[in-house]
């Protein structure tokens, strides 16, 4: 674990803090905890945590968590500023900001809870602070890139596959648990989210759920998968057709919504805002009387997360810039009958995009 790494990125959120006038940020995503900290990317659940990090003005940072964690903590962290709490440890978290922290408090309000905020912040000036922490993650740095990138060449060898296991009769769970397996047993140490296995008029439902709906001759079958290698993120869609007689409104749409991702990536650079890349697939599929089957954003930043900043949509606030990786995701809905989505993961590059 690279302690130098996780210190440079905690020192370029405290200038990020002194310019919003924090004296101290309360850092309880998990994702972003592991961002500056190396510890514990994931919460167990939604509703248990494994830990907060408090970083503070002067440097002297804190690790919290309860004491199922304490030796791995112990691990990574200057062990007199590891915080170890029980019973209530929100309260406990509070009165070492009190005693720590002299100023305003800036906190993740979209992952904190007004219970878990009642308490935590107590008798402190807290501020909102959602972003802080993505405004860095968005910008990957060149080992995050690499890494983002191996995970993705590991979904592309999954697509390459999978037509295999896409044989009538067997069933969309069947599928699901195929590409499982087939990550795990190529490197990756977990999916990055669950499979989703669309078959025949199934694939019209963007997240459809897997089930015991099975591939019949002649079909399609639209798969959105990922998994996670090296701790990051990987995430790719692609339509396919099971049999020799592809039905003609199938091979049109996924004709469509190729080009709508082809004209969307043109757009990609830096300096362009995220809304006009999602306007130019839009765009295109409004032209060929299709985009009010186009029912979803275009795409979303990849990395820690699955689904991370920024995201490419009509009421996006953000301005492209080299480093990002985003997904460009179009898709064509047809409820009752089915569905095409085709992705690429594409890093915004100096000059332009590189499909990864």
């Amino acid at each position: 674990m690279n302690k130098e790494l996780f210190a440079a990125r905690r020192e370029k959120a405290r200038r990020l803090m002194h310019k919003a006038g924090l004296k101290g940020l309360l850092v309880s995503l998990d994702a972003n905890r592991f961002y500056l900290s190396g510890f514990e990317l994931h919460d167990a659940q939604s509703n248990e945590s494994s830990g907060c990090l408090v970083l503070v003005e002067n440097g002297k940072d804190w690790l919290c968590t309860d004491p199922r964690f304490a030796d791995a903590a112990k691990r990574l962290w200057n062990e007199e500023h590891i915080f170890i709490y029980s019973g209530n440890g929100m309260s406990q978290v509070n009165t070492l900001l009190r005693e720590r922290v002299s100023g305003p408090v800036g906190f993740e309000a979209k992952n904190l809870s007004v219970s878990t905020f009642e308490i935590v912040g107590q008798g402190l000036s807290m501020q909102k602070a959602d972003g802080l922490v993505e405004s860095l993650r968005m910008i990957k740095e060149p080992r995050e890139i690499q890494l983002v990138e191996a995970s993705c060449v590991l979904n592309h060898r999954l697509m390459d596959w999978v037509p295999s296991v896409l044989v009538p009769g067997r069933t969309e769970v069947q599928v699901a648990w195929d590409i499982e397996q087939f990550f795990r047993n190529h490197g990756a140490e977990e999916l990055a989210f669950s499979t989703i296995v669309g078959v025949g008029g199934n694939a019209a439902l963007p997240h459809a759920e897997p089930g015991a709906t099975r591939i019949t001759e002649n079909c399609g079958v639209l798969i959105d998968t990922g998994c996670r290698l090296e701790r990051y993120c990987s995430d790719q869609t692609r339509s396919f057709w099971v049999g020799d007689k592809p039905d003609p409104v199938f091979s049109a749409d996924l004709e469509l919504i190729r080009e709508a991702q082809t004209q969307a990536i043109k757009h990609i650079r830096p300096g362009v805002a995220a809304s006009e890349v999602y306007s130019a697939a839009r765009s295109f599929l409004d032209s060929k009387g299709v985009g009010d089957l186009f029912t979803h954003g275009l795409g979303h930043g990849v990395g820690l997360q699955t689904h991370e900043a920024p995201s490419l949509g009509t009421t996006s606030t953000s301005v492209l810039q080299a480093g990002m990786i985003v997904t460009v995701e179009p898709g064509l809905y047809r409820p009752g009958k089915g569905g095409v989505r085709w992705e690429y993961m594409v890093l915004v590059t100096e000059d332009g995009a590189r499909v990864l």
